[in-house]
């Protein structure tokens, strides 16, 4: 395996194939890769999932059956199995007369005579078990010779496995790539270090690997916290190098003159928020300035993100410059638009959407409008930034991001207009604020935690689906006094396919009760006709809207005063509070029926509860975090969030905090990392392969 330029070669042994390891070959080196384990470093970071207590015992009558004990027998008669298929055992006693057998399936003649010759001492050890009263030992996992030493631990610890892989190989591959760890210098703070008492680097990979109870699997045990705040450390060197690099690209200063923000806000039926002041305020001096803007704006559902995110590109335009919008879908773009429109009508600029549906002259025209300046605000998918789109003088980029961008994605967008354009992502989900540094860290944080005025308080309510005739009876009622309702349908599995067919049998039903009245929604349906059925929700010439969860984010319709959320319980709770988040957006009071069928299980029932409980979209995302787990939270493999070996980001937030604390006074005082401490990090980037980082040091 080559080494990369500039891997320090103390590092190689670790970054050399796993196959060099003793012990280790082809197979061996297969069955390890399917665990994503493809050098000796692999092997060091894969610490132990669980641990076997192993209790010494000199008696058989001391054991608690069933239990592990390790114990001194002698060996006694052989009994082959007289029928095929039945078991060979072999008849042991211990120092004091207790009997106990031990029991094989298919073993070879020659080599259990040879492990257990009769007469000899052994020491063994395995599961303890009763069989009609005589105690057994089914396939022991240690034989050794009385004089063997050393004796298996009291506490082993357990790995996890791929097939074809055994707990010994495991442990001894592990054991040889220890042997290859170098002695690095102290990369953590020395303060960090004495105040928590954590081991040094190498200590805490033997202490982790050789657990000695329990205790010493938990992530808060002095081994484990020193290597998680090692990889957090890592990422976050990552993350403020990443942000140093953004802010050293010179953007120009964006300075507009209000005229635009002012005609937007008089258009207003209501003031903005504080907090969305605050926001805008934090957006325009971030472009005033020299450097580059790199800013997150989190706001819970409904906070007023699309008013900000049109203030900001205003300033853009205020400028003189151009502004684009970019959302991961095309009906969450199109939404963007609509909603848009008034409000650049207001400030007399000129707004248009451009997405994969535009083709030929049209297309052609809008290009060019573009190109030549005479188009102020884009709106459109990612696809805006394909190679045939070009700005006059593009100033700001804002992205919608649902989750969908990570760290390397953001520092790719910085190719369209004269300079890299300010950069504003928005996320609507709210996020935890241990995962928000992991996955946003490289950004300026903006949060608009309150509602603007006017927005209606939601009334939750469950309800099991055996009351489905109560439903669409008070459904009736409403709708004959104008109102207008969301209907959605279940997720039945993870398939678009049986989705779709749930929603057009719950939309046949309807139809056949509401008459005209209701459309259908769904991903699978021609652009045009979704855009036809959910303008006539919108206009009012239809007053239920039977939709899949295409429906979750971006639909904006303030008549809308009812949400039904099929089988309520198959949703995830960000899911869930998006989708109520469609509701309460105007003036009339709000219902969100969550419809389950029982009997719930007890998550089931922890997100309903939750949900119907608070509108605090940061509480639900604690509590979808405590019950799912980060990954599943941020839909890991479309975020860019880390996959890391160790950290456990659900237990070790408070860690990730330090860690970012940390990382960003070392570069403050150690720019070039050229200290004795900044060349330790240096070595931690390579052994983690933050290979960002490193290239970003070298620039540096």
């Amino acid at each position: 395996m080559t080494q990369p330029k500039g891997r320090p070669p103390a590092l190689f042994p670790l970054f050399a194939s796993v196959e060099t390891l003793p012990g280790i070959g082809p197979k061996g080196q297969a069955a390890l890769a399917q665990m994503g384990i493809e050098r000796p470093r692999d092997l060091i970071l894969t610490l132990p999932g669980s641990g076997v207590t192993r209790r010494r015992i000199a008696r058989i009558t001391e054991a608690r059956a069933p239990e592990i004990v390790t114990l001194t027998l002698t060996v006694g008669r052989h009994h082959p199995p007289t029928v095929r298929g039945r078991p060979w055992r072999v008849h042991c006693t211990d120092d004091h007369g207790g009997d106990l057998s031990l029991v094989f399936f298919h073993p070879r003649r020659d080599w259990i005579e040879s492990q257990l010759p009769t007469g000899q001492r052994r020491v063994v050890s395995g599961k303890l078990e009763l069989f009609d009263g005589l105690a057994q030992m089914v396939h022991p996992d240690h034989i050794l010779r009385d004089s063997d030493a050393p004796l298996p631990a009291e506490f082993e610890p357990v790995y996890p496995l791929s097939a074809g892989l055994t707990q010994r190989a495991m442990s001894g591959a592990v054991a040889a790539a220890l042997t290859r760890v170098p002695a690095f210098e102290e990369w953590i703070d020395p303060q960090v270090l004495s105040a928590r008492g954590w081991p040094g680097f190498a200590d805490a990979l033997g202490m982790a690997h050789r657990p000695e109870s329990p205790r010493d699997l938990s992530p808060d045990s002095p081994a484990r916290a020193r290597l998680a705040y090692d990889e957090f450390l890592a990422h976050q060197m990552t993350l403020a190098l990443v942000r140093r690099e953004k802010r050293r690209s010179r953007g120009r200063a964006s300075t507009g003159d209000g005229r635009l923000r002012r005609a937007v806000l008089n258009s207003l039926p209501w003031p903005p928020t504080a907090a969305q002041i605050r926001a805008v305020d934090e957006i325009a001096a971030d472009m005033a300035g020299d450097h580059r803007m790199s800013r997150l704006l989190q706001g819970d559902v409904g906070a007023g993100k699309t008013l900000v995110a049109m203030l900001a590109a205003l300033i853009a335009v205020e400028a003189g410059g151009q502004a684009v919008l970019m959302a991961p879908t095309e009906i969450l773009a199109r939404q963007h638009a609509r909603a848009l429109e008034p409000l650049a009508r207001a400030a007399g600029v000129r707004l248009a959407a451009l997405s994969g549906r535009d083709k030929g002259d049209l297309r052609a025209q809008l290009l060019q409008d573009l190109a030549e300046g005479r188009i102020d605000i884009l709106v459109g998918t990612h696809a805006v930034f394909q190679k045939d789109v070009h700005f006059q003088d593009l100033r700001l980029a804002i992205i919608d991001e649902q989750h969908r961008f990570g760290v390397a994605q953001r520092l790719q967008l910085s190719a369209k207009g004269h300079a890299p354009p300010d950069m504003l992502v928005m996320t609507a989900t709210p996020i935890p604020r241990s995962l928000a540094l992991t996955q946003y860290g490289d950004l300026d944080l903006s949060v608009l935690g309150e509602k603007p005025p006017g927005r209606q308080p939601i009334t939750t309510v469950m309800i099991s689906d055996q009351r489905l005739d109560e439903v669409t009876a008070r459904l009736r009622r409403v709708l004959d006094q104008g109102a207008r309702a969301f209907w959605v349908c279940p997720l039945v599995e993870e398939s678009e396919v049986s989705d779709l067919t749930a929603a057009e049998a719950r939309f046949q039903s309807l139809r056949a009760q509401f008459g005209d009245r209701v459309r259908l929604i769904h991903g699978q349906m021609p652009p045009e006709q979704r855009d036809a059925a959910m303008a006539d929700f919108a206009g009012g010439a239809a007053s239920v809207l039977v939709a899949t969860t295409v429906i979750e984010v971006g639909v904006d319709v303030p008549e809308a005063t009812i949400m039904v959320i099929e089988r309520a319980e198959s949703f995830g709770l960000a899911q869930l509070h998006q989708l109520r988040g469609r509701v309460g957006r105007g003036r009339g009071a709000s219902t969100c029926v969550l419809m389950y069928h029982p009997p719930l299980s007890e998550a089931g029932a922890r997100r309903l509860t939750t949900l119907r409980d608070t509108e605090d979209g940061f509480r639900i995302a604690e509590v979808d975090l405590d019950m799912r787990g980060a990954g599943d939270v941020i839909g890991t493999a479309q975020s860019g969030l880390p996959r890391f070996h160790i950290g456990d980001l659900e237990h070790q937030a408070g860690l990730m905090a330090v860690a970012r604390q940390d990382a960003r006074l070392l570069l403050e005082r150690d720019p070039t990392l050229d200290s004795p401490r900044g060349r330790a990090l240096r070595l931690l980037m390579w052994l983690m392969s933050q290979d960002e980082a490193i290239r970003l040091i070298g620039i540096g």
